[in-house]
């Protein structure tokens, strides 16, 4: 006698109205086990986290921090080192008694420990960067642009776009959040 074997059981035939018994499942892969890190071992084992190593230190400062600010005007050209000579003259003569140095790269004029500007170089435009809050620059013509929170910039692409009246009072209203103290 010859068996009929089903495709979907893979077991012997039987008359319709019998079931064929369900087949055991296979065995399903175990996940990965859990790494926990040497801190979260601790924790879990009520101990205090081991300390972490002096062998992997963070990004320590800039070799640039500190630094005179001739080396920033030194490495541009063209149009966009015109307006940054031309940005420079205007800050040096509002705001005189001004620290500058190199932070992040870029040139920062400071009062008493104070921000009142910086300039930043890009390949196609120099911001000029002014520090105050909210509401300290008058802007009719919304030439400025940020959400205001520590500060607004101006975007310059060529030196006749320099908008000399309302950044000389830009930096005049700077210069006098800085010596209030902020």
């Amino acid at each position: 006698m010859t068996m009929n074997v089903s495709r979907r059981a893979r077991t012997p035939w039987h008359h319709g109205g019998v079931k064929t018994p369900a087949r055991p499942r296979q065995a399903t892969a175990k996940k990965p086990a859990v790494v926990k890190s040497p801190a979260k071992k601790a924790a879990a084992a009520g101990k205090a986290a081991p300390k972490k190593s002096a062998a992997k230190p963070g990004p320590g400062p800039r070799a640039d921090l500190g630094l005179p600010i001739e080396s920033f005007f030194a490495k541009r050209s063209g149009p966009l080192r015109q307006i940054l000579d031309e940005l420079r003259a205007m800050i040096d003569a509002e705001v005189p008694d001004a620290s500058s140095s190199i932070k992040w790269g870029m040139p920062f004029y400071t009062l008493a420990g104070k921000p009142v500007c910086a300039l930043a170089a890009f390949k196609a435009h120099v911001n000029l960067i002014l520090a105050g809050p909210d509401g300290t620059f008058a802007d009719p013509d919304g030439l400025l642009e940020g959400d205001g929170k520590t500060g607004r910039h101006l975007k310059l692409r060529a030196p006749e776009e320099i908008p000399r009246a309302a950044v000389r009072g830009w930096l005049k209203a700077a210069r006098a959040k800085a010596r209030a103290g902020r």
